[in-house]
């Protein structure tokens, strides 16, 4: 058995096992700490299709996690104050149902990457990554100046969405829900860069001119990754806003979208587990440090940048040792 699917199965092992032993200990915040980390490898997976296969950094995948996040929260405004969105020819109703709620942040986020994308890709290099910087910032004033649901200020939901047979306000039915939505896209993600979709996307990142003269656009390809990208990344920001009850302009910021390219580098891009890797770690540094300092991010950075210059290929990558990821 490679070293680098051992090294996967325990890493996939590790968020539940960790939950249940804080569940056994009565530590419903430790549940919580889990259930963020879950939610940041998620986003963090979304965005590892479009950077490690695809080869695109995108400083302005924060877009998508906020739209997944505001999603949600004008949803469940609207369903809390028994307000419509819509009152006019047509009534359309808020929801506190997170499946409704899930599909609405998905393919909302999934037609704003269509826009970012279409125009983002005609560039490269550093040219992508400041227009996709550029088109989260858009998003992210915006949604400072959008007084309707709250402004700079935020807007709060005073009671967790729904899912039916779960009470989702208890935190380990609520991590056994994301953990299950983790699992599911882990799955996907691994069947997709196996794919000929991801074959062909991975040559494109290598070579476009190759795959140009095989009858392939590497532009179109390009675009499907980055649309299911922003999906899966919207999809994680819709459960990160449950999960505080609460979502804000904070969540379209450069910052955040820096954070997902963190978690990549510091597991490993392009590896399948890279991302769940680096969120976990970061968690873990964040609830192990902030208490000693409010300056911890000055030992993360110290870390990536270690990762960067002595392990090129994240924590898995000096782990598993050079073997190709998704094999």
């Amino acid at each position: 058995m490679r070293r680098e699917t051992i090294l996967n199965a325990v890493l996939y092992l590790a968020m539940p096992v960790a939950a249940a032993l804080a569940f056994a200990m009565d530590e419903p915040f430790l549940i919580t700490l889990i259930t963020r980390a879950a939610i940041f490898a998620l986003a963090a997976v979304g965005l590892n299709l479009a950077l490690g296969l695809g080869g695109l950094v995108s400083l302005g995948h924060a877009a998508f996690f906020g739209i997944g996040g505001y999603a949600m929260g004008i949803l469940a405004h609207h369903a809390q104050t028994y307000s419509p969105m819509i009152d006019s020819w047509i009534v359309i109703e808020g929801t506190k149902s997170m499946p409704v709620i899930w599909l609405v942040a998905v393919v909302t986020s999934a037609l704003a990457a269509l826009a970012i994308g279409a125009l983002s890709l005609r560039t490269s290099g550093v040219y992508f990554i400041m227009i996709t910087l550029a088109f989260g910032q858009m998003f992210y004033y915006f949604a400072i100046s959008w007084p309707a649901y709250g402004g700079e200020d935020g807007l709060s939901i005073y009671v967790r969405n729904s899912f039916p047979g779960l009470n989702t306000l208890d935190p380990m039915q609520f991590f056994v829900l994301v953990f299950v939505i983790l699992s599911a896209v882990l799955w996907w993600m691994g069947r997709l860069a196996r794919a000929p979709f991801g074959l062909a996307l991975s040559a494109a990142r290598q070579n476009a001119e190759r795959v140009e003269t095989v009858g392939l656009g590497p532009f179109r390809l390009r675009l499907v990754a980055f649309v299911i990208s922003g999906a899966v990344t919207g999809l994680a920001g819709a459960l990160f806003a449950d999960l505080n009850r609460f979502v804000s302009p904070t969540m379209f910021s450069w910052q955040m979208s820096g954070e997902f390219i963190v978690f990549i580098v510091l597991g490993g891009v392009g590896r399948l587990f890279g991302p769940v890797a680096g969120a976990m770690l970061f968690v873990l540094l964040e609830y192990l440090l902030s208490p000693l300092s409010e300056f911890w991010l000055i030992y993360v950075g110290a870390i990536l940048l270690l990762v960067v210059l002595f392990a090129r290929g994240g924590l898995i990558g000096s782990l598993a040792g050079r073997e190709v990821a998704h094999d």
